[in-house]
């Protein structure tokens, strides 16, 4: 497992715009608004569509 920051995450908004974003490319994920993380539940390639997705809708991800 993968844990990404996304600092513009801050509303429950943002969490339903990642999750579909997320699920709709078939990455097993769990999302936390208090710490602003996305967990991603896979290997690599996973981690960078997840980044890639993530950006496409207007968020920055980081792995921590």
């Amino acid at each position: 497992m993968t844990t990404l920051k996304v600092k513009e995450m801050s509303c429950n908004h943002c969490v339903e715009r990642i999750g579909k974003a997320l699920g709709a490319a078939g990455i097993k994920h769990s999302i936390d608004l208090e710490r602003k993380t996305v967990t991603i539940d896979g290997d690599e390639g996973c981690v960078k569509t997840a980044i890639e997705e993530l950006d496409d809708i207007g968020f920055t991800a980081t792995a921590q």
